[in-house]
């Protein structure tokens, strides 16, 4: 699961890096400013959240039966879909209704930090 959990992390911060990349030179001129907020945002969280996905990993390779580090490490990617994906959909489409799922991602990313918090009791 660490190895699982470190190469989605390596991948997912890729994405990020290419979707801030993207705000700035492809959707700059097409989306409203506040339509780019929230696409910065979210590629920004997504790119702190890949840190985190990392540190679960890395105290999961130290004990791979923590159940603490593995529900952080669901829950930070669990947060990134709901949090990031959310906002990356609503600025693409306009649907402000988007906005309802984002709390959970929030919720989601809140509670893999208290998880690795509570993980990282064990070192």
């Amino acid at each position: 699961m660490a190895r699982r959990f470190f190469r989605l992390a390596a991948l997912l911060g890729a994405l990020a890096v290419a979707a801030g990349a993207f705000a700035a030179h492809g959707l700059k001129p097409r989306l409203d400013p506040a339509m780019l907020a929230n696409w910065e945002t979210a590629a920004r969280y997504q790119f702190y959240h890949v840190f985190a996905l990392m540190a679960a990993a890395w105290l999961l390779d130290r004990s791979p039966d923590c159940k603490s580090a593995r529900g952080a490490g669901w829950l930070f990617l669990a947060g990134m879909v709901l949090f990031s994906g959310s906002l990356y959909a609503m600025a693409l489409t306009g649907l402000r209704g988007l906005g309802m799922i984002t709390p959970f991602g929030g919720v989601a990313f809140i509670t893999g930090w208290v998880f690795l918090a509570l993980a990282a009791r064990r070192l």
